[in-house]
């Protein structure tokens, strides 16, 4: 087996920034038992498998055919799946944003726009000038009542003040916002446990947690309109650098709050990433990040 795969870091600029993905592309079908063997060796948040949908396809424009016509489709289209190290999950943003720039800059795909059939349905990437822009569902979160969820919020940030909780019952993320009297330093070194999240939270209803917290006017550094972190030791990963799938929900929350459709997020890990969100008129969101491959190479086993 000779696959060829890349190392992408997502909703970054600048290499060893933002959230690395690996991608993988898929020229014929893959043993199932080997996406989560592939997945667990890369050792990355996530592992992304671009697949072709027709034998006919290729990696630089693909072709659908329809009862009447061959044509080509609005922009390339094939199947993604993404992998933790420890299981496949519904969605992912900073890997199909590392997969459409592994497709977009190094197999040079001559299409502006790609479409990927996913477990959450089809996901677009268009390719801009600054950067690369997902077309991504939206998410609601709902109030939460603080006493279901107060032993994972007192094991994972202790006595640190909380100002609302929502749940995302489609992404199962518990967004959890911080007092407003915390700044962007507070959050970056906020020191959050999440060994013994496992055991406080096993209902299942929880598969993520957000902290989030409104963000400052510009000043000397560059303003934001809201600072996050995320983590999902549920899926094996304690902490994710930058997280696509989390700003579903936050988008959704955050321009109820701002009262704002454009915002400017910053995820605050040591990597730290950047993402550009505007809501669209049909209820969803685009995400806007930039990305750096990083690595090149052949997988072999």
């Amino acid at each position: 087996m000779r696959l060829p795969i890349f190392i992408a870091d997502a909703f970054t600029a600048k290499p060893f920034l933002g959230n690395p993905a690996a991608v993988c592309l898929l020229e014929n079908k893959l043993d199932e038992d080997m996406h989560q063997k592939i997945a667990r060796e890369m050792n990355l948040s996530e592992t992304a498998f671009i697949r072709k949908l027709h034998p006919t396809d290729n990696f630089t424009q693909t072709m659908i055919l329809s009862l009447f016509v061959l044509s080509s489709y609005e922009g390339s289209c094939f199947g993604l799946r993404w992998f933790t190290p420890a299981s496949e999950v519904l969605l992912c943003g900073h890997a199909t944003l590392a997969s459409a720039a592994v497709l977009f800059h190094k197999i040079k795909n001559v299409n502006s726009t790609l479409t990927f059939v996913t477990l959450s349905g089809e996901l677009k990437a268009r390719k801009e000038e600054d950067g690369i822009v997902l077309d991504f569902p939206l998410y609601p979160a709902h109030p939460q009542d603080f006493h279901e969820v107060k032993d994972l919020i007192k094991t994972a940030i202790d006595d640190t003040l909380v100002q609302d909780i929502c749940y995302s019952p489609d992404t199962q993320m518990l967004l959890v916002r911080l007092s407003d009297t915390y700044d962007r330093s507070f959050l970056e070194n906020l020191k959050v446990n999440t060994q013994n999240l496992l055991q406080v939270e096993n209902t299942g209803k929880v598969k993520g947690l957000i902290l989030t917290l409104k963000g400052e006017a510009g000043g000397q550094t560059q303003a934001f309109d809201f600072y996050s972190r995320y983590f999902a030791p549920w899926f094996g990963v304690a902490e994710d650098p930058v997280t696509g799938s989390a700003h579903t929900v936050l988008s959704s929350y955050w321009s109820q709050q701002l009262g704002k459709k454009d915002m400017h997020a910053l995820q605050c890990s040591y990597r730290e990433g950047e993402l550009k969100i505007s809501l669209r008129p049909d209820g969803r969101v685009d995400i806007k990040g930039g990305t750096a491959i990083v690595l090149e190479g052949t997988l072999t086993a």
